[in-house]
């Protein structure tokens, strides 16, 4: 598990990727703190890490990333089980609020770069 503080190389991710999924990396965003967590099985492990980190748990929000797919719409896909969240009127494992889609999107495009 690696937490990104700045950004990195998508050839690192697609390294990282490769390990476990092979196409896909899990990812957990912090959309306060503008860092994320990347590569493990699950997403509550890298949810946990940021936890530990110091980071707030509603403003974490899980999501893969398809690094062959870089700069493209479908890089980032919102699937996880971790934002099944009512009190935060999120009640599917996508990121519903469009908002904080976009932060997300944001984020990773400013921590990977080509």
């Amino acid at each position: 598990m690696l937490i990104v503080k700045d950004p990195i190389k998508i050839e690192l991710v697609s390294e990282l990727a490769s390990h476990l999924y092979g196409e896909m990396i899990k990812a957990v965003v912090d959309v306060d703190k503008r860092i994320m967590a990347i590569d493990s099985e699950l997403h509550y492990e890298l949810e946990t890490l940021l936890l530990k980190e110091g980071s707030s748990q509603e403003s974490l929000w899980g999501y893969n990333i398809y690094p062959d797919l870089f700069g493209e719409e479908d890089f980032i896909e919102f699937d996880s089980l971790i934002n099944i969240r009512p009190r935060q009127n999120n009640r599917s494992r996508d990121v519903e609020d469009p908002t904080i889609r976009q932060k997300i999107i944001e984020i990773t495009n400013s921590l990977i770069e080509e």
